[in-house]
C-alpha cells in the first residue's frame, strides 16, 4: 500500500489549447484510491459506492482483503471486479494522476468540496470527474443553474433553427444558465456553439478520456470551451479512453444529473437523447421536448415523450425561461435572441440584393415559408421552373442567406432566421 502523502502539480498546461489551469493542485492517497476505483468500477459505480460505505477510507479497499471475498457465483459484476482490489491498482492510480497533472487537467472526486453538488444525490454518481477548463470547478458548476440540451446527430433544418433559438432565448433570461450537452454532432454541437456566441457558459460531457476529442471535427469547439471562462469539458473516463457505443449511453447520466432541466430538441424513436430523457425523469429533473411533425422520424422521440407525459411540451419559446425558473425574458439581453428578420424585412433585403421579382427573391421567400424544402418542393410551391429554382438556391447559398444539408433541404441561415 502507498504511504500517506500528497503530491501536486504547479500551473500545468493543458494539451488541449495550452490553457493554464487554476494554480496548484494537490492530491492525496485517497484521491489515488478513488481514481483506481473509478477505473475498476466505472461501469458499475453504484457497487463501488456501496463498498465505500463499508470502509473507513477508500485506501482500505485496496489492502487485499476484498480480493479474497468469495463471490456468490451467479455471474454478478462482483465476480470479476472484487479480485481487482489489490495494492497494484494504486500504482496505476498514481501514474494516472501524474498524467492528469502533466496534461493540465484536474481530477475531482466525491470527497472534494468542489465536486458538483447536483451529482452527489445520484445513486450511480461518478466517483471521479476529469475536468479541463480555465476556471475553477466552483466557477463552472456552482454559480448558475444548468440546463441540458440534447438531440439527434441528424438534426433537421427545423431542429437546427430551434436549437439555436432555444439557447438564444435562455441567454436573454433574467437568470442566465449554463448550457450542458454531449459534444456530439447535431444538437449538441449547435447548443454549445450558440451558447458561446451568446455569452453563456457551456459544459461538454465527453464519452472519451479528457485527452481525446470526439468527433475530431469538434476540436476547435473544444478548444474554445476550454479557453472560455466559466466553461469546461468533463468526463468520468480515464485518460486515453476511446469512443465506444456503451460509453455514450453511460455518459448521458452525467448530462441529466448535472442539470435542473433537460430539453430534447429532436430525437428519433430510439437514441441517446431518449436515454438522457429517461435519466432525467429518474433523477426527478424537469424534462421538456420540442414538438415536431408527426411524419418526421426525427421528431418521433420528442412527440412520444410529450404524448406519454414524460416531457412537458415547449409550445412557446417566450415562456421557456419562466418554465425553467429563470425569470422572464429580458429583451436585448444575451445579445441575439431575436434577429428581427420579419417577412417584410427579409423580402426587402432580398430585393435589394437580387432585384425585384427575381427567382432568388421568390425562392428565398419560399424557403422562409417551407423550412427544409427541396428544389422540387420549391418548384411546386412557387410555380417556377426547376432551373430557375436551382439558380435561386445557388445565389442564396453564395450570399450565405440559406444553408442546405446533405439531402439538399433548404433553410434560412441562422443569421436570417
Amino acid at each position: 500500500m502507498l504511504s500517506s502523502q500528497c503530491f501536486s502539480g504547479e500551473r500545468a498546461r493543458s494539451s488541449l489549447g495550452g490553457c493554464i489551469i487554476f494554480g496548484a493542485m494537490s492530491y492525496t492517497d485517497e484521491h489515488v484510491a478513488l481514481c483506481a476505483l473509478n477505473k475498476i468500477f466505472g461501469y458499475h459505480p453504484a457497487l463501488a459506492l456501496s463498498l465505500l460505505e463499508k470502509a473507513d477510507s477508500p485506501l482500505e479497499l485496496f489492502d487485499g482483503s476484498y480480493a479474497n471475498i468469495p463471490a456468490d457465483g451467479n455471474g454478478s459484476p462482483l465476480e470479476t471486479l472484487l479480485p481487482q482490489l489489490v495494492p497494484a491498482q494504486l500504482e496505476w492510480g498514481r501514474r494516472e494522476l501524474e498524467r492528469v497533472q502533466a496534461g493540465g487537467f484536474r481530477l475531482l472526486t466525491i470527497l472534494d468540496e468542489d465536486y458538483p453538488e447536483p451529482l452527489r444525490e445520484l445513486p450511480d454518481r461518478p466517483m471521479c470527474l476529469y475536468l479541463n477548463g480555465s476556471s475553477s470547478p466552483t466557477e463552472i458548476f456552482g454559480l448558475r443553474p444548468m440546463v441540458g440540451i440534447v438531440g439527434t446527430r441528424d438534426l433537421s433544418p427545423y431542429g437546427r433553427e430551434w436549437d439555436r433559438k432555444l439557447v438564444q432565448t435562455l441567454a436573454a433570461a433574467a437568470v442566465q444558465p449554463c448550457i450542458v450537452s454531449g459534444m456530439a454532432f447535431g444538437a449538441d454541437g449547435i447548443a454549445h456553439q450558440t451558447a458561446l456566441e451568446c455569452g453563456l457558459p457551456t459544459v461538454g460531457v465527453m464519452a472519451t478520456g479528457i485527452d481525446q476529442i470526439y468527433p475530431w471535427q469538434h476540436e476547435k469547439l473544444a478548444v474554445e470551451i476550454v479557453r472560455t471562462p466559466g466553461c469546461g469539458l468533463i468526463t468520468d473516463y480515464p485518460l486515453g479512453t476511446a469512443p465506444v457505443t456503451l460509453n455514450f449511453i453511460r455518459r448521458n447520466r452525467i448530462i441529466a444529473g448535472l442539470c435542473s432541466a433537460v430539453i430534447v430538441v429532436e430525437s428519433k424513436s430510439k437514441g441517446g437523447s431518449l436515454m438522457t430523457a429517461k435519466y432525467a425523469v429518474g433523477y426527478s429533473r424537469d424534462l421538456y421536448a420540442l414538438p415536431g411533425r408527426i411524419d418526421d422520424v426525427r421528431s418521433a422521440g420528442c412527440n412520444s415523450l410529450i404524448s406519454c407525459n414524460m416531457a412537458q411540451i415547449i409550445a412557446s419559446v417566450d415562456e421557456l425561461p419562466g418554465l425553467l425558473g429563470l425569470g422572464g425574458r429580458v429583451r436585448g439581453a444575451g445579445g441575439s435572441w431575436s434577429t428581427g428578420w420579419t417577412e417584410a424585412r427579409l423580402r426587402q433585403h432580398l430585393e435589394k440584393e437580387f432585384g425585384v421579382g427575381t427567382p432568388a427573391v421568390t425562392v428565398g421567400m419560399g424557403i422562409r415559408q417551407n423550412r427544409g424544402a427541396t428544389a422540387d418542393d420549391l418548384a411546386a410551391f412557387t410555380g417556377l421552373p426547376i432551373s430557375a429554382v436551382l439558380e435561386g438556391i445557388g445565389l442564396l447559398e453564395i450570399k450565405g442567406i440559406i444553408t442546405t444539408d446533405l439531402l439538399r433541404r433548404c433553410a434560412l441561415a441562422p443569421a436570417f432566421a
